[in-house]
């Protein structure tokens, strides 16, 4: 029986909800409450479902999206990861199938170019490269290979600082010394006083603002409250100094999504003590990794930035985009 495809309507939010729980690989990004959060009118959504003998084989999160004249099937612009999302049964047969389908598919449809960036290895359930060996057989080329800095959660909490390099131990001592509080924070004020802190050193250091405005940010913690965390370290006198909003993205991987500090107390190391306190909570939690997030752009590394992740003993792992051009 071959495959199907159809366009994602409205009227299949749950069924698309359901699998993305239940699949090998999805993510908070790949969900339709997600995707939805954005304005109707920011992105063309092509979102497709694969189905095979009246069952969901795969989804498939995406946009139309058009560039110096070139019309592109890309993952959704308006997630961090996309890509097919799949079960941990998909056979060898099946990933090629659906890669075959697509491509099909994409062609009739107009499109002059498939371009997919499906989540590191580390957020599947079961390991498979299943759809990246199709995908380079079909012809796709890697368009770009970053790098993301994860810590496998695989040691006790009594090793935390262990996973340090010595500075780094040496920043959590002195924070603590100094008095410095972390706690989870549901407070909204809390947020917006983070959301300043951030906004400001992003505008200083890298002259952008945050990905998300400040209603968004609200707004995806309102859809989200259990998977998007507000971590602050604060003086004794309950002044904050740094925070950390953490998204839980499935069952594996917490993702660090922002970081700051207010430059002018950054004597009390407000960063090393939440991270110091965001693994112990990770590995009390039973998340597998922390994903830090990419320190490349463009496939050229931030050094900087670099060191200051595997500063709490991250490693690097890929973070793909591949394209098929007809």
């Amino acid at each position: 029986m071959s495959i199907e495809i159809k366009r994602y309507s409205h009227d299949l939010e749950h069924e698309w909800e359901e699998f993305v729980c239940s699949s090998n690989n999805g993510t908070l990004f790949h969900t339709r409450k997600f995707l939805s959060y954005h304005p109707p009118d920011r992105f063309a959504d092509f979102s497709l479902l694969f189905t095979k003998n009246g069952r969901v084989l795969a989804l498939l999160p995406a946009v139309d999206f058009s560039q110096d004249g070139i019309r592109v099937l890309l993952s959704h612009r308006g997630a961090s990861y996309g890509g097919f999302v799949i079960k941990d049964t998909l056979s060898i047969r099946e990933a090629f199938d659906l890669v075959e389908a697509l491509c099909t598919f994409a062609k009739a449809e107009g499109f002059d170019a498939v371009d997919l960036t499906p989540p590191p290895q580390i957020y599947l359930r079961r390991p498979s490269n299943y759809i990246d060996f199709a995908l380079v057989q079909n012809g796709f080329q890697y368009r770009k290979r970053e790098i993301s800095s994860v810590i496998p959660l695989d040691f006790t909490s009594a090793d935390i600082l262990n996973t340090f390099n010595e500075g780094s131990r040496r920043a959590v001592r002195r924070g603590k010394k100094l008095g410095v509080i972390v706690r989870e924070t549901e407070n909204m004020q809390e947020y917006e006083r983070f959301y300043a802190i951030l906004k400001k050193n992003l505008r200083l250091r890298h002259g952008v603002n945050p990905t998300h405005t400040l209603p968004e940010l609200l707004r995806l913690k309102q859809l989200f409250p259990g998977h998007i965390k507000l971590f602050a370290a604060s003086t004794p006198e309950r002044e904050m100094v740094a925070g950390v909003v953490m998204f839980v993205c499935n069952p594996r991987v917490v993702l660090a999504f922002y970081i700051s500090h207010d430059e002018e107390l950054q004597h009390y190391r407000g960063v090393n003590c939440l991270f110091h306190d965001i693994v112990d909570w990770g590995i009390c939690e039973g998340y597998k990794f922390l994903d830090f997030g990419i320190f490349t752009v463009n496939e050229d590394p931030n050094w900087g930035l670099a060191r200051f992740k595997e500063s709490f003993g991250a490693q690097g792992v890929f973070r793909d985009s591949l394209r098929l051009t007809f």
